[in-house]
This record gives C-alpha cells, structure tokens and sequence, in this order.
C-alpha cells in the first residue's frame, strides 16, 4: 500500500509581504525633510543671483525707454523729471516738445523698490544712470545694482 505524502511539506514556502514599520518610515520622512531643507536653503543664493539679473533685465528696458524717450523729444528726463517722465507728460522744465508714453506705471525692483534716477550718472556724468538699491535696500551699499557697472 501506498502511502500518500503531504504536498504542503513539500511546497517552497510563499513569504507573505509586511509592511513598514512606523520606526522605518519616520526615519525616512525624517532622511526626506533633511534633503528638502538642504535644497531649500541652497536655493536662497540662486534667488538672489535670479534677482540681480531680473533688475539688470529691467534696466536694459529702462535703457530702451529712455533712448526712445530722447529720440523723441529730444532729450533724456532731468533728475527732477526722474523716470516718471516715461510715465506722464512732464509739466517742468525742460519740457519735451513731443512727448510719448513708454510704461503705463513705473516697475519696482525685483524687492519692490522703485529705481532711482540720477542725470547725470554719479559713475559716468555723461549719460543717465538707473540704480537698484538691492536687497537691502538702502541706498550706497555694496549690493547696489547700477545701469554704468553692466557697461
């Protein structure tokens, strides 16, 4: 007589899948925040670096506003005037003779500062010159922003 082996012995065991632990995913959201609180504060340097270069990119326009301010009326705003003259008509002397719009309003800074004008320049008396104040905003420093430093 035969006698009939259980296959169940001999089957390969099957391992049933477990899950995480809460241990194993704590440390992992904690190793995650770590890498995103790095990255985050990396990128604080780069912002500052996009920021100089979009108020370099606003001069630029500032610069062709201007020229087309001149082209027209003849002449670059006086100080007094400022870049408001790009804005509205100005009413002061020199007036221009012709006149035309070149921003509905005046851009502020990339730190919502408005651009300060001088004519003519501190660096170069022979033009404009159009400053941010930077990120600190105050007037002089070292992170001043300067139409003349691009040249």
């Amino acid at each position: 007589m035969l006698m009939k082996v259980n296959n169940l012995e001999q089957a390969p065991k099957v391992r049933t899948a477990r899950g995480f632990s809460l241990l194993e995913m704590v440390i992992v959201l904690g190793i995650i925040a770590l890498i995103l609180g790095a990255a985050i504060s990396f990128s604080g340097g780069i912002t500052g670096a996009a920021r100089d270069q979009a108020a370099s990119a606003k001069m630029n326009e500032f610069s062709a506003k201007l020229e087309t301010y001149r082209m027209v009326s003849g002449m670059y705003p006086s100080q007094n005037q400022g870049l408001q003259a790009l804005v509205q008509k100005p009413t002061s002397a020199p007036e221009p003779r012709r006149w035309k719009q070149q921003f509905k309003e005046l851009p502020k800074d990339p730190w919502n500062e408005d651009y300060i004008y001088y004519y003519p320049g501190k660096k170069d008396t022979s033009t404009y010159e159009i400053v941010s104040k930077g990120e600190d905003m105050e007037e002089g420093t070292d992170d001043d922003i300067s139409s003349q430093d691009r040249k």
